[in-house]
């Protein structure tokens, strides 16, 4: 890796408080995790170096921190640097509680509890713990030796002991084995033979799956299965109700199982693919799958759907359990699709063993064409052992990516094109974010979808209508395999104007920079929607609000979103003045020395004897208003100021326009002279807001401000094909760079919300730094959406 000298010194930096140099070396490629570390090390005042341990925490700080909290991270960084957090197991726990308290203030004593700080674990106590963990593991131990899952241990031993020291209790497991079990013998060496099975003995097995009772006349022919040419016999016969919607069936002996292991509940999962940022359409999926759960008492998973490894990152994966946090759920239990990627592989040789799966050699524009045409690949009627042998290669990696798949034998006559021998399992010679480099064939998701729902235990299984033509195969795999059956139940996808929602396209927006990345305000990512200050509170009552149904084909105006976030903020955002386009105005009649403290109220009802819904504003002989209040010409239907014109300035006093003063073009207007009534008699019929000089020659606080409009000018982009893209509003983002803002926000930070009045509602930005705030104008504060009306 060839590094520039800036660089150099990025490097040292890094390697001085412990990282090794690939770790190092990485981050500085990654120009987000190099402004992330370097403001963490700068931070805990660390520039000069610190021990190894203390720079691996660090680290994790900054790849890890969550968006919303990043006020509390100087006190994180406090207890790491002073060693009160020092262990991965401490960190993690507390960057959890930080992201669910965001930028709220907490209680040391609560945070300290939650990650343990003070809790010191003996090594006399580790022992103890690992004595026990043997002791309940003894007979495996014995007959696996060092064949043993260490980690495993581990595990038990950390929920025993969450606080002890990982390194320790691994040397300490490691050291009492070797008590325990003594040297090595070869056979300890050696790798564990997997036991074969035996072959299943020739059965007939004769199942119907029926729908709800129809007429004679209305019951489709039943579809049989082809019958393999080895071992075992099967005819299956499925009934359905149309053709492509299969009902659920399940025996008393499947449902009774099922009963036993959920007690009767309600099981839901929300399964995204990690292989991008949650939009606010899995918002309304969160809905629908946390809340049945939640209104039954029952559960829900966060299951994340992870088959393809190429699309997928760590960092999808982070994002997704922050964000399914921040807005509000909790699942019963975090799992993966991975997690069962040995019993999926052990159900396709079941498959194939049954005569119902098969491996291909088609390309993928052969699997198309014989689709289309409704004809069977050449190798459907392989051998069932030719298969089994053929899989086998392929989970070894002897054969080349693209060259084999295994597809289920379903009814390449069906009517639905979601029964054409769908792909089981394919080639991908692609590390997985989570599991590893164990597998080099992954399935697919028609093929593990539906299984891990049933090997979950789900009740309902809920999605958007696009999936409905799937349930044929989602049913008919399932029987296949002799699975229990959940419910499957799909709803209208949410879609709303001048947006869009489809994963594919957000990706091309944000890693082809046409926005600044997926959490780019004016995108309805559910982190563009936080960082823009929208809450999750809003997204919920707006979701509640449109309701659950099963019409696909309606379009969700945008107004309708923002009343909501509206109605939210004007609740929480406290009032506040900040002049975008600032003109000047010099009060003649006010010396310039004299600086008058106002009150300025920060909610509307705020009372007079209530102090803390007060701020403070000077009133000085120079104040700004926005450009666009001041006019040469006045009329009747016009409230701001014009020459021999008195306005009101919000919260002072009237001031009347007695002369303009010109450039030297004789156009531009450089400065207003006004005179200030300190009566208060003039009664103007138009109210500005405004910000005064703090003191004589000192400038205003400036402030960086974003405004956003609609990303897209079309209400539905997607019906321009591929030239959606040319359909982006150019004129999306406003940055002013130098706005004019009253003294009081200076003290604002990141998670804070104001209404600038008459401008809209805006909230602090992530880019914001000391001596430069900058703040998102979250949504104006007109509003055209009518709770009564059709809009």
């Amino acid at each position: 890796m060839v590094i520039g000298d800036g660089e150099n010194q990025t490097l040292d930096l890094f390697l001085g408080i412990g990282l090794d140099k690939r770790t190092a070396e990485n981050s500085i490629v990654n120009s987000k995790v190099t402004a992330n570390l370097t403001a963490v090390i700068k931070e805990a005042g660390v520039v000069d170096g610190c021990s190894k341990s203390v720079g691996n925490l660090l680290y994790m700080v900054a790849t890890k921190f969550p968006a919303n909290a990043l006020i509390h991270r100087r006190t994180l960084l406090e207890y790491i640097v002073s060693l009160k957090i020092k262990t991965t197991a401490q960190l993690d726990e507390a960057l959890k509680f930080l992201a669910n308290f965001g930028p709220e203030k907490f209680q040391l004593s609560e945070f300290e509890k939650a990650c343990g700080v003070g809790v010191d674990v003996s090594v006399e106590e580790i022992m103890s713990s690992i004595s026990q963990v043997f002791q309940e593991n003894m007979k495996a131990i014995m007959e696996q030796r060092y064949h043993i899952n260490v980690g495993n241990l581990c595990g038990q031993v950390r929920k025993l002991q969450p606080w002890s020291d990982a390194k320790i209790v691994k040397e300490t497991i490691d050291q009492k084995l070797y008590g325990l079990l003594g040297e090595r013998t070869a056979a300890d060496n050696e790798k564990p033979t997997k036991k074969k099975k035996e072959k299943p003995a020739k059965v007939e097995k004769t199942v119907k799956i029926t729908s709800a009772p129809l007429p004679v006349e209305e019951v489709n022919p039943y579809l049989i299965f082809p019958q393999p040419d080895e071992n075992v016999k099967v005819h299956t016969e499925i009934f359905f109700s149309d053709g492509t919607i299969w009902a659920i069936h399940n025996s008393k002996e499947k449902l009774d199982k099922h009963l036993a292991k959920t007690g009767g509940k309600v099981y839901t999962r929300f399964p995204p693919e990690p292989n991008g940022y949650l939009h606010i359409g899995h918002a309304k999926a969160m809905f629908i799958d946390f809340g049945l759960a939640k209104e039954r008492n029952g559960s829900c998973y966060l299951r994340f759907d992870d088959t393809n490894p190429e699309a997928e990152k760590k960092e999808y994966i982070d994002h997704i359990q922050e964000i399914v946090s921040w807005m509000g759920w909790e699942p019963f239990k975090v799992t993966y699709t991975s997690d069962y990627f040995q019993d999926l592989y052990d159900l396709a040789l079941k498959l194939i063993r049954r005569g119902l799966a098969y491996v291909d050699h088609q390309t993928p524009d052969e699997i198309k064409e014989y689709r289309e045409n409704k004809m069977n690949s050449p190798w459907r009627n392989r051998s069932i052992s030719e298969s089994l042998k053929m899989f086998e290669e392929m989970r070894l990696g002897m054969i080349d990516e693209g060259k084999a798949t295994l597809r289920l034998k379903q009814d390449m006559q069906s009517d639905n094109k979601n029964m054409y021998d769908l792909i089981a399992y394919r080639i991908k010679f692609t590390s997985h974010p989570h599991a590893g480099d164990k597998w080099c064939i992954y399935p697919s998701y028609d093929y593990a979808h539906c299984i891990v729902d049933s090997l979950e235990n789900v009740s309902h299984s809920l999605c958007t209508l696009e999936f409905e033509i799937r349930r044929a195969s989602y049913y008919w795999l399932l029987e296949a395999l002799d699975l229990y059956h959940p419910y499957v139940w799909e709803y209208s996808r949410l879609n709303i104007s001048n947006n869009v929602l489809s994963k594919r396209k957000l990706n091309r927006l944000a890693t082809e920079n046409l926005v600044d990345g997926w959490d780019d305000p004016r995108l309805l990512t559910l982190a563009g929607l936080r960082r823009r200050g929208v809450s999750s509170d809003a997204i919920n009552d707006f979701i509640r609000g449109i309701g659950i149904t099963r019409s696909d084909n309606s379009m969700i105006q945008l107004n309708r979103l923002e009343y909501h976030i509206r109605e939210d903020l004007n609740k929480a955002a406290s009032r506040t003045m900040v002049v975008l386009h600032p003109l000047k105005i010099v009060i003649t009649n006010l010396a310039g020395g004299a600086i008058l403290d106002l009150d300025a109220k920060m909610w509307p009802d705020a009372q007079n004897d209530d102090t803390s819904s007060f701020y403070k504003i000077p009133f000085t002989n120079t104040v700004y208003i926005e450009n666009s209040d001041f006019r040469t010409k006045d009329s009747k239907d016009y409230y701001g100021l014009a020459p021999g014109k008195s306005v009101l300035l919000r919260y002072a006093f009237p001031i009347k326009c007695t002369e303009v003063i010109y450039g030297d073009d004789g156009k531009s207007i450089m400065e207003i002279r006004a005179e200030y009534d300190p009566s208060k008699t003039t009664k103007p019929k138009g109210v500005l807001h405004w910000v005064a000089q703090p003191s004589p020659g000192v400038d205003p606080l400036k402030v960086e401000v974003r405004l956003f409009e609609k990303l897209f000018l079309s209400e539905d982009p997607t019906e321009l094909d591929d030239k959606w893209l040319s359909d982006i509003n150019p004129h999306s983002k406003e940055v002013i760079k130098e706005a004019y803002a009253v003294p009081a926000l200076a003290n604002a930070v990141l998670g804070d919300k104001f209404q600038f009045e008459r401008l809209g509602y805006f909230a602090v930005d992530k880019d914001s730094a000391p001596g430069k705030l900058v703040f998102n104008r979250t949504v104006t504060l007109r509003d055209s959406y009518s709770k009564g009306g059709s809009k």
